[in-house]
């Protein structure tokens, strides 16, 4: 089934090339049923190539997504045209009044900073507050999941002693539960950052359950037990050359970094790299769509005026 975008969006040609369901607004109007409302905060400096990854996951389902891109009216994007942030995002001004099905707060490059000093955090507390009453489960990336933790449950993050990248082993935790469903026990997921949660502060919240972690890159994926918020600490999303063109960004700047651990074959970065973790992106982010946003959320999206959290 299709996911429905603006054809003028520069993914859907891109997804569209490459066998996904994309279906323009002009031919959805033609249909009766109701697709899933999904609203994208996108946090990400490469905001198209973010959305492509994006789109492409939610895509990939037997479900209609209607997927709404939403800025930060308190932050100016420096890689992205002013055209392409008018003509396809909207302001949280422009859609607080409505509810959502599902919401996905994306990843953003400000980890070494404490929250507070991110010109937007006063407007993503805001946002994140909206997002507990107004849609009914929201998916948080990397940075996003590290913020939400700090701004619902009060659990800091911390510093890493070097940055973290590369592409990563993790447990299933609990196989039993819908959002892991169809996982072999162990997946992998790509790691890129800089900072981290601590399981014991998690596990002080009875409310909270990890549902993937590895001994390397640490806790993964965590649940809120009622299905409304999920935190995924790595980039499932990402693209098969994403860390390779951060890797050579950074080298680029002078920044020496690390060779990102289990991705260029031998340990050569002129090496093509291997997408490895693909399907596991596939299934949680469809389980995710499943379980906790089809299956849940009332038909008539008003009737959340009364759901409780």
């Amino acid at each position: 089934m299709p996911i429905k975008i603006q054809s003028g969006l520069p993914a859907f040609k891109t997804l569209e090339s490459e066998n996904i369901f994309v279906m323009s607004n002009e031919r959805a109007e033609s249909q009766c049923i109701r697709p899933l409302k999904i609203v994208i905060l996108n946090l990400m400096p490469t905001k198209i190539e973010t959305e492509t990854q994006l789109l492409r996951l939610l895509g990939n389902t037997p479900l209609q997504v209607d997927v709404e891109l939403l800025q930060t009216a308190t932050h100016v994007s420096k890689n992205v045209s002013q055209e392409h942030l008018t003509k396809f995002y909207k302001t949280f001004d422009e859609i607080k009044d409505q509810f959502f099905d599902g919401m996905i707060i994306t990843g953003a490059p400000v980890e070494k900073l404490p929250f507070e000093e991110v010109d937007y955090w006063e407007e993503l507390r805001e946002i994140m507050d909206w997002s507990v009453s107004n849609v009914y489960s929201t998916m948080h990336i990397c940075w996003g999941a590290q913020a939400a933790m700090y701004h619902h449950y009060g659990i800091p993050k911390y510093e890493l002693p070097e940055k973290l990248s590369g592409i990563y082993v993790h447990r299933v935790m609990n196989i039993f539960h819908p959002l892991m469903r169809g996982f072999d026990d162990k997946i992998l997921l790509p790691h890129s950052r800089y900072t981290g949660i601590h399981r014991a502060e998690i596990r002080k919240h009875n409310e909270l359950e990890i549902l993937a972690s590895s001994n390397l890159a640490g806790v993964a994926i965590v649940a809120n037990k009622n299905g409304r918020q999920f935190f995924v600490f790595g980039h499932a999303e990402y693209d098969r050359t994403t860390l390779a063109n951060e890797y050579f960004r950074d080298c680029k700047k002078g920044i020496r970094p690390n060779l990102p651990y289990n991705y260029f074959p031998g340990n050569d970065p002129s090496a093509f790299p291997s997408l490895t973790w693909r399907s596991y992106a596939t299934i949680l982010y469809s389980n995710w769509l499943n379980y906790y946003v089809y299956q849940q959320t009332p038909y008539d999206l008003n009737d959340m005026k009364n759901s409780t959290f």
